[in-house]
C-alpha cells in the first residue's frame, strides 16, 4: 500500500477500493438508478432448478442478458418457459457480486409469440419438407453390422466418450473413426459439411454418425443450418442424426436416414443391431452344427449299410450262407425222415396188435392162464383142500361118504378122513 500511496500522492482524493467495495458501489448505482421495466426477447439455455428458482438467458439480435426468477415469483406465473419462446418480462436489474454479474431479476412473464430463432426453423424445415428432402423414399437402410463407422463430433466432446462407452460395454465389434469438427459456433455448419464430403471421398466406412450432447437452441443451431443439412440429406453412405437430448430436434434429424434421441441412442441402436447379427449367426451356427452332425450320422449310417451290403455279397459271406443253408436242409431232412418214420411206426402199430391178438401163440396163453385159473378153482374145491383146511370127512364101510347122522348106525364101523390120514372108528 505504500508504494501505491506514493504513486498517488498524498493530496490525491482517491482512495484505492477493493474488489467488493467496487462491485457494491456498482450494485448500488444499477439498482437506484435504474428502474424496473419490461424486457422483450427470446429464452435460451432454460436451467429449472430443483429449489424452485428457475435461471435462463433473454437475447435478440444484438445482444443478451442473464435472468433469474425466483421460485415465489414462478409459481404464479402461467406461461411456461422453454428455449426458442419469445416473451415479454417485468423486473429490475441486479448484481450478483460473487460473480461481478448483472442480471434482471424477473418478476412477471407474458409471452411475445414465437422466437426469432424459432420462426427460422420452420420456415426452413416448410421449404426444405416441400423440396422432398425429408421423404422417406429418400432414406437408405442402415447395414445390419457396419464394420467400418465415422462420428463426425468434437473429439474433446462428453458425447464420444459416451458413445465409445456403450459400444464397449456392449460388446461391439468394429472399427470406429473419430471425424473431428466443430459442432456449435460460426463455422461449424461448414466443417461438418466437409467432413461429409471427406467420408465419401474416403469410401471406407459404412455407417456415419453426426451429433453432439445437448444445449440451447443457439447451441445446436449449426445443426439446422442449410448447407450442413443438404450434405446429410444428400450423403451417399448410410447417416444416423444424433443431436442434443431426447426433446432436441434439429433439422438434420429429418435429414438423416435415422434419428437417434441422443448419441448414447445411436450407440445403442448399432449395437443392438449387431447383438442380433451376433445372436442371429450364433444360431445359425449351431443349427449348421447340428444340420452337420445329422449329415455326418446320415452318412455313417448309409456306409454302414453299404458296408452290410458288400459284406453280404462278398464271395466268403455266398459261401457261408451255402453252408448255412446246407446244415437247415440236414436238419430239416432228418427231421422229415424221423417223423416219416414214427408215423410209419403209429401205422404199424395197430395191424401188429390184431395180428399178435389173432396168432396160436396168444391164443394158447390165453387157454393157459384160463385152464390154470379153473385149476386153481377146482384144487380149492376138492376135498382134500378142505381136509387141510380143519374138516374131516365120514366114510362107511363100503368107503362112501356119510352125509347125515341119521344114516349112521350103532356100532356101525367108519372111517373118519383127515387131511392128514385116516382113523377107524364105531359108532355108538
Amino acid at each position: 500500500m505504500g508504494r501505491v500511496d506514493e504513486e498517488l500522492g498524498d493530496g490525491s482524493d482517491e482512495r484505492v477500493q477493493s474488489v467488493t467495495e467496487f462491485t457494491r458501489r456498482v450494485k448500488e448505482l444499477l439498482e437506484t438508478n435504474l428502474r424496473g421495466g419490461w424486457v422483450r426477447g427470446e429464452v435460451s439455455n432454460l436451467r429449472p432448478q430443483a429449489s424452485g428458482h428457475v435461471y435462463f438467458s433473454l437475447k435478440d439480435a444484438g445482444a443478451q442478458i442473464s435472468a433469474v426468477m425466483f421460485r415465489g415469483d414462478a409459481a404464479r406465473q402461467t406461461v411456461k418457459l422453454r428455449d426458442g419462446l419469445q416473451v415479454v418480462v417485468y423486473g429490475g436489474v441486479s448484481v450478483y457480486e460473487a460473480r461481478g454479474q448483472y442480471q434482471l431479476i424477473v418478476r412477471a412473464v407474458l409471452e411475445d409469440g414465437v422466437g426469432r430463432l424459432q420462426q427460422e426453423f420452420e420456415a426452413l424445415k416448410r421449404r426444405l419438407a416441400e423440396e422432398g428432402l425429408f421423404d422417406a423414399a429418400r432414406k437408405k437402410a442402415l447395414p445390419a453390422v457396419p464394420a467400418t463407422i465415422g462420428f463426425i463430433t468434437s473429439p474433446t466432446g462428453a458425447a464420444v466418450q459416451d458413445f465409445i462407452r456403450i459400444l464397449t460395454r456392449r460388446g461391439w465389434r468394429g472399427r470406429l473413426i473419430v471425424l473431428p469438427s466443430k459442432v456449435q459456433g460460426e463455422g461449424a455448419a461448414v466443417e461438418m459439411a466437409a467432413m461429409l464430403r471427406t467420408a465419401e471421398e474416403l469410401g471406407i466406412f459404412d455407417l456415419l454418425v453426426i451429433g453432439r450432447g445437448g444445449g440451447s437452441l443457439e447451441d445446436l443451431w449449426a445443426f439446422n443450418e442449410e448447407p450442413l443439412v443438404r450434405a446429410v440429406a444428400g450423403c451417399r453412405i448410410p447417416i444416423i442424426s444424433a443431436v442434443g437430448h431426447e426433446i432436441d430436434v434439429t433439422l438434420c434429424d429429418f435429414a438423416a436416414d435415422v434419428r437417434a434421441e441422443t448419441p448414447s441412442g445411436a450407440a445403442e441402436l448399432i449395437s443392438s443391431r449387431f447383438i442380433d447379427a451376433a445372436e442371429r449367426t450364433r444360431r445359425a451356427a449351431e443349427a449348421m452344427k447340428d444340420a452337420l452332425e445329422r449329415a455326418v450320422e446320415a452318412a455313417g449310417e448309409r456306409l454302414d449299410h453299404a458296408r452290410s451290403r458288400l459284406r453280404l455279397l462278398s464271395p466268403e459271406a455266398q459261401v457261408e450262407r451255402g453252408f448255412l443253408r446246407l446244415d437247415d436242409l440236414s436238419g430239416r431232412l432228418s427231421l422229415a425222415l424221423r417223423q416219416a418214420v414214427q408215423s410209419k411206426r403209429q401205422q404199424l402199430a395197430v395191424p401188429a396188435a390184431r395180428l399178435e391178438r389173432s396168432s396160436p401163440e396168444f391164443r394158447v396163453q390165453g387157454e393157459s392162464q384160463r385152464l390154470l385159473a379153473l385149476w386153481k378153482r377146482l384144487q380149492a374145491a376138492s376135498p382134500a383142500s378142505v381136509l387141510n383146511r380143519g374138516f374131516a370127512m365120514v366114510r362107511d364101510e363100503q368107503g362112501k361118504p356119510v352125509m347125515r347122522r341119521a344114516d349112521v348106525k350103532a356100532e356101525q364101523r367108519l372111517d373118519v378122513v383127515f387131511g392128514d390120514g385116516e382113523v377107524k372108528v364105531r359108532a355108538e
